[in-house]
């Protein structure tokens, strides 16, 4: 079946079928973190949710195991640990597919949760709109969240900054 392109391997013991309407390289990341809990955030989430137009070439994700990147196939899978009481914010994508992802306040919040910590990477937001049903009120309830307070202080303080400048161009509440 792979030689007649009907299947692809993914991994090791994880193959997909691309031609299937139903498939999206986002319904594998479960399967490549390994025995650990995943779900899709950060910039990917963002981007599907339309809160960023520009479309990341890795597909991000949110773990309770290491952080690392896997590279197949079908695309480059970045996932980065959360703490543990952190792990949460998200459910199935309405979108078509079948994946855990963050919420858009939580992708957000996720993002800037690991900015903090992580070379300023997830800080920086090309074209972001808000304008789409983002609740300010709904993120800044996952920054109370966060268990280190330093990192807390850093997230809300970029919090309220995307805020400003939200209301300055005319969208979020």
């Amino acid at each position: 079946m792979a030689q007649q392109g009907l299947i692809q391997a993914v991994a090791r013991g994880l193959w997909c079928v691309p031609a299937d309407p139903r498939f999206t390289p986002f319904s594998l990341v479960p399967f490549l973190a390994s025995s650990h809990q995943a779900y899709v955030s950060f910039l990917s989430a963002l981007h599907l949710h339309g809160v960023i137009e520009q479309i990341p070439q890795i597909i991000y994700a949110a773990t309770t195991g290491h952080t690392r990147m896997k590279r197949t196939p079908v695309g480059v899978y970045s996932f980065h640990r959360m703490h543990p009481s952190f792990f949460r914010g998200f459910d199935w994508y309405r979108g078509g597919g079948h994946f855990l992802i963050a919420t858009p306040e939580k992708a957000l919040v996720d993002s800037l949760y690991l900015s903090s910590r992580k070379g300023k990477r997830f800080g920086f937001f090309p074209e972001m709109d808000l304008s789409g049903g983002f609740s300010f009120r709904r993120a800044n309830e996952w920054v109370r969240m966060i268990p280190d307070e330093r990192i807390r202080k850093f997230v809300g303080e970029r919090l309220k900054l995307l805020r400003k400048e939200a209301a300055d161009r005319g969208g979020a509440s």
